[in-house]
């Protein structure tokens, strides 16, 4: 049976146990309880009243957070001409179709990329590299544009992309600890309107059932589903 560490249990017993917090309070006890000597991410976990074996059910979508994720994204762009220079010109750090060679010689050192869709035919290929490695680009992202220059400039400003996994969970990184309480908390709250928005029509019941936030290392506070409701 796996056991925690001394810290973790230390950190374990600044949290009140089976209390439902408020966003505020849960996130300001993530930021106290957080005990590693780097930066940790702060996480929110949402489980949903969804069956995601139903095409109709599956939760999916994307949400700019107004602070920031608290992360250098690296985007490729796949695109040519006019494209690719407004993609420059909008901070891409990669950009041109030799990068799709590069690719399947094993390079990966990119976190998003965005392609336009006439250079899909070739992007197609890369699928056996870039999906298991989540990197496909897919137009439900916005990630499949003509307006490479605007999803260029929302992916390095904080632009991030959920979908609910096979039990019905949504994870996300909301930020980082060494955030500003205010800032964890619009994040959070920009990311908590765009999973409620994204209720899928055939959802039947409760559709928020729980909702924790934690810090990489840290445990998770709960958090009252009431307003989500």
């Amino acid at each position: 049976m796996k056991t925690h560490g001394k810290k973790y249990r230390a950190a374990a017993e600044k949290i009140q146990a089976g209390t439902l917090h408020t966003p505020k309070a849960a996130l300001e006890a993530v930021k106290t309880a957080a005990f590693a000597k780097f930066d940790e991410t702060v996480e929110v976990a949402v489980r949903l009243g969804v069956d995601p074996r139903h095409a109709d059910q599956v939760v999916r979508g994307t949400v700019v957070l107004p602070a920031g994720t608290g992360k250098t994204v690296r985007v490729c762009v796949i695109a040519v001409g006019d494209k690719a220079k407004e993609a420059e010109a909008a901070g891409a750090d990669f950009v041109g179709t030799e990068f799709i060679q590069k690719i399947k010689d094993g390079w990966t050192d990119f976190d998003v990329m965005i392609a336009t869709p006439d250079q899909m035919g070739q992007v197609g290929q890369l699928g056996r590299v870039l999906g298991p490695r989540g990197l496909m680009p897919n137009p439900k992202a916005g990630t499949v544009t003509f307006n490479v220059a605007q999803a260029v400039k929302e992916t390095k400003a904080g632009k991030i992309e959920f979908r609910v996994d096979k039990a019905g969970n949504v994870q996300a990184a909301i930020g980082k600890v060494s955030f500003g309480l205010e800032a964890l908390e619009t994040n959070f709250g920009a990311f908590m309107e765009q999973i409620v928005r994204s209720k899928p029509a055939a959802s039947k019941g409760v559709y928020v059932k729980t909702v924790a936030v934690s810090s990489t290392m840290g445990p998770g506070v709960r958090i009252d589903t009431t307003p989500y409701r």
